[in-house]
């Protein structure tokens, strides 16, 4: 639909108020009509009509090149809105750790970019507390996070997600159908570093178990690398494991630790159209 700006500019441009009116699909009349209003509007007379054509009056000549000014304003706003609309030049940053970036979130995003192929992406690697400072500063749309180690964002639950034992391949544990965190606790255990919140710590001070980390590492891999040296022994999560189990053995833990994996976002109604359109996705093919 083209503005009362816009039909007034038209006409200027083309010289022919019924040329106008075909073009943009209204009656000949509204067309006038909308050019009186605008000349009401304003308090002046526009546009000299006369047998021989139109042109512009002396008022008119002040007035058109800040009407045309609106009218291109206009045309870049509409034309922004069908870019957003349509997912072009947007940029979608996201905030994530090891357990999702390496299981199902780039599956996700390749069907994401077969809908809308030209938005692009940026994945922030992190841990709980460092995705929910991102969040609230700015630096990010969106991220997940273990719903349980934050506060102050808005969250949305998608699933469980338990931790193994991680013994060496030969450890002597292996042939238990489950293993006990006072038992891990009792041995060299390496703690994988989650940020200031910790699921093995808080699993073992709801049980009563005397948490005594040997070691405390950040990333998930050199702590495989560790168990495979016979250095100790972990707990991990089942995303990481899964495809990497070459050389360790796994167990199921009695006390069943586990996070809640969760989207956060600090606004969703101030999310842009990209990142709200990402988030339905990700719920719907999670």
């Amino acid at each position: 639909m083209i503005s009362k700006y816009g039909i007034f500019c038209e006409v200027i441009k083309i010289g022919n108020f019924t040329r106008v009116a075909e073009i943009f699909g209204y009656s000949q009349s509204a067309i006038s009509q909308s050019i009186k209003g605008l000349e009401s509007e304003l308090g002046f007379t526009l546009i000299d009509r006369r047998k021989d054509g139109i042109r512009l009056t002396k008022d008119g000549e002040q007035f058109y090149p800040y009407i045309l000014s609106v009218y291109n304003a206009e045309k870049e706003l509409m034309q922004k809105t069908k870019e957003m609309s349509g997912m072009v030049n947007n940029t979608i940053m996201i905030g994530t750790f090891t357990g999702v970036s390496r299981s199902f979130l780039p599956r996700i995003v390749q069907l994401f970019k077969q809908k809308y192929p030209d938005v692009n992406f940026v994945l922030k690697q992190g841990e709980y507390s460092n995705i929910e400072e991102w969040i609230k500063d700015g630096s990010i749309d969106f991220g997940f996070v273990n719903q349980d180690a934050v506060a102050g964002i808005e969250t949305h639950f998608l699933y469980d997600e338990e931790m193994k034992a991680v013994l060496p391949m030969d450890h002597g544990w292996k042939q238990k159908d489950e293993i006990s965190l006072k038992e891990l606790m009792a041995t060299p255990f390496i703690l994988l570093d989650e940020g200031s919140y910790s699921v093995p710590m808080k699993t073992c001070q709801e049980y009563g178990v005397e948490f005594n980390p040997a070691y405390k590492v950040y990333d998930d891999y050199t702590i495989l690398s560790m168990v495979k040296q016979n250095i100790g022994v972990s707990l991990l999560y089942e995303s990481v494991l899964d495809g990497f189990s070459d050389g360790i053995s796994t167990l199921p833990v009695r006390e069943k630790p586990k996070r809640k994996v969760a989207l956060a976002w600090r606004n969703y109604s101030t999310l842009s159209f990209a990142a709200k359109e990402f988030i339905d996705f990700i719920k719907k093919n999670i």
